[in-house]
């Protein structure tokens, strides 16, 4: 299963990061910004615009597929990878500057991610534990223990 979560979002993060990346260089390709068929006719009639739709897409089936095994809290969190990458590529393909808060943000994002990930694991190896601090017990295990004790005053039958 970890090795399905790290290539779904290694996945995910490739189609987000080649939407952003795409948006970006359809939008330098787009100018002027002026609404008109002339303006239209640029913005479609290049491949980056098209990249961005097929990084879109293919974020989302990505997305959908790891939401039915993935737990939501970390998988939402790791949803969100794209901004370190997109930071990466940017430096590499547009010769854009990472300062140190810049690279402060993108360390704290992938350390909040990795503490979500082990706090789910974390919480996935622990027995569940009934109200009453016994493990393993559950709530329907507890409310026939209650009845057969003779504290169940009748209310709920």
């Amino acid at each position: 299963m970890k090795r399905f979560y790290l290539i779904g979002f290694a996945v995910l993060m490739a189609f987000d990061t080649l939407a952003q990346i795409s948006f970006k260089l359809a939008g330098e390709h787009a100018l002027p910004l002026e609404f008109g068929a002339a303006w239209l006719a640029r913005v479609f009639g290049q491949l980056w615009i098209y990249g961005a739709f097929v990084g879109y897409v293919g974020a989302f089936f990505t997305w959908m597929t790891l939401l039915q095994r993935a737990p939501i809290g970390p998988a939402f969190a790791a949803s969100h990878l794209e901004i370190v990458s997109v930071l990466a590529v940017s430096v590499w393909l547009f010769g854009e500057t990472i300062g140190w808060p810049q690279m402060l943000g993108g360390l704290l994002i992938v350390a909040g991610i990795a503490c979500l990930a082990v706090s789910e694991t974390v919480d996935e190896a622990s027995p569940p534990v009934a109200p009453d601090g016994l493990p393993g017990a559950s709530a329907a295990a507890l409310a026939v223990a209650v009845a057969d004790a003779g504290l169940d005053d009748g209310a709920t039958r």
